[in-house]
């Protein structure tokens, strides 16, 4: 065993024990009974509630090497009501990817929009670790007024791959597209067997043999500042510097801001800030579903 396993089984032991102590009977509606010598549960009043064995979950709490389902945790975290983030460090402790619900990712608190706003002159939008755009604001939306107007496929990854490459905003695709794959992929591996991140592969690998093949590389990336060159067809070529900045309320989510990288892209930016019903593209061509 390695000192990382031991120092989690040891932290998880000390965990779970801390958050029964809390639990009062009259909290779950049990009976105090006679002898109780801590105010909080008994473990086998946790495995009673929780519907686990007395002796898993005794071992359980002794750092044992057992292992752990996530049907088992969540129950777990049920009986001891524990909050979000007692319940995302319990699961990260126990090694076990929590599950998450569809939009997990895509929970923003008001202040975020009022931030975007702010950067009047700076396109500026939320990322999840999917690519969802998740909120912009209105330099972004003149800059790239196909995703904000999208109602489905509001991903950069599906807007880069399945729109046409004679209508993708990308100049430098070859070198951004691979980019933006790998690091998909890394956040990919925190989500294995999450059917909204496995259904999303699937339909991009079968809408673009590109991606399909990118992602059979199994390259991984993180985020990185540097400088992307766009196309808008009202205005040419733009030259954008790109800084991620966390959005740590929402996991994984990330404000990227745009910045132009010369006077030309400055005041082409600006042109679109006033002219927001400029088109993006000088031809159209059907959905792709």
């Amino acid at each position: 065993m390695t000192a990382t396993i031991t120092g989690r089984r040891t932290e998880l032991a000390a965990f779970l024990r801390s958050r029964r102590g809390r639990i009062t009977p009259a909290d779950v509606g049990m009976p105090a009974g006679p002898r109780r010598r801590t105010p909080g549960l008994r473990r086998e009043e946790v495995a009673q509630l929780a519907g686990v064995g007395i002796t898993w979950y005794t071992w359980l709490e002794q750092g044992r090497p057992i292992n752990v389902s996530v049907q088992v945790l969540e129950a777990i975290a049920r009986t001891l009501r524990l909050d979000q983030a007692e319940r995302e460090h319990l699961f990260r402790i126990a090694d076990v990817p929590p599950p998450r619900p569809r939009d997990a990712h895509d929970r923003l608190e008001p202040q975020v929009q009022a931030v975007l706003d702010g950067l009047a002159d700076l396109p500026a939008a939320v990322i999840n670790s999917r690519y969802d755009v998740l909120a912009w604001n209105a330099a972004y939306a003149a800059m790239w007024p196909s995703i904000s107007a999208a109602r489905n496929h509001r991903n950069l990854l599906w807007a880069g791959f399945v729109i046409p490459t004679c209508c993708s905003t990308f100049v430098n695709r070859d070198r951004e597209l691979p980019q933006m794959v790998a690091t998909f992929r890394a956040s990919y591996g925190r989500h294995l067997g999450e059917p909204a991140w496995t259904e999303f592969v699937e339909r991009l690998s079968a809408a673009s043999p590109e991606f399909a093949e990118m992602w059979a590389a199994h390259d991984v990336g993180t985020p990185t500042t540097r400088v992307k060159v766009f196309r808008h067809a009202a205005v040419g070529e733009v030259s954008l510097s790109v800084v991620n900045f966390a959005v740590v309320a929402t996991p994984e989510t990330r404000m990227a801001v745009y910045t132009p990288v010369d006077v030309e892209s400055r005041e082409r930016v600006d042109w679109l800030i006033a002219h927001p019903d400029a088109p993006a593209v000088d031809h159209t061509h059907a959905p792709v579903h």
